[in-house]
């Protein structure tokens, strides 16, 4: 009996491994999990990066429905997502920004080329409010309601596509 089970054990195993990969396969490679998803924002304080225009803190994403965009002038596909953000911006989103380890010339001169779609931006130079707002790498887009609870996390440059299916229907839900 016990040399049927030893012989049946790497079958049994293969079957178990098999059947983890199919359920895998299902799932979407670029859906990554975040664990802020409907818990408050992390609290933080940044500096701001622009004369005249404040930085900004947990406590400024209260009151009304925001977008938290993380970017750097170094990232290619931060510069890719930007028209969107400015169209955004055109149609009366508040758009707030994380500027990323970042050189702070570097991105004056970014913004100051491509246009700010950003009310107010805050300089995370160390990288801990990102980690603290769980990035894996930027850009990355947060909705976040009027309560300042996440409610959304866009990984990677927002596309036309995830615009209009995800994050255009849920700011105007989260703004009723």
């Amino acid at each position: 009996m016990a040399k049927h089970l030893l012989f049946a054990l790497p079958a049994l195993l293969f079957l178990g491994l098999a059947a983890m990969f199919l359920l895998g396969l299902g799932r979407d490679p670029a859906t990554v999990p975040s664990a802020l998803i409907d818990k408050p924002v992390p609290s933080f304080a940044l500096g701001p990066l622009v004369d005249g225009k404040p930085g900004f803190a947990s406590g400024d994403l209260k009151g009304q429905v925001r977008l938290v965009n993380v970017f750097a002038s170094w990232c290619a596909p931060c510069r890719s997502e930007h028209p969107l953000l400015m169209r955004l911006t055109r149609e009366g989103v508040v758009v707030f920004g994380i500027d990323y380890k970042d050189d702070a010339d570097a991105a004056r001169q970014w913004l100051a080329s491509l246009g700010d779609p950003f009310q107010r931006i805050g300089v995370d130079r160390s990288g801990q409010a990102a980690i603290d707002w769980g990035v894996y790498g930027v850009p990355e887009t947060f909705v976040v309601d009027r309560d300042g609870i996440i409610r959304y996390k866009q990984v990677g440059p927002i596309t036309p596509e995830a615009l209009t299916a995800t994050i255009l229907p849920l700011l105007r839900r989260l703004s009723q």
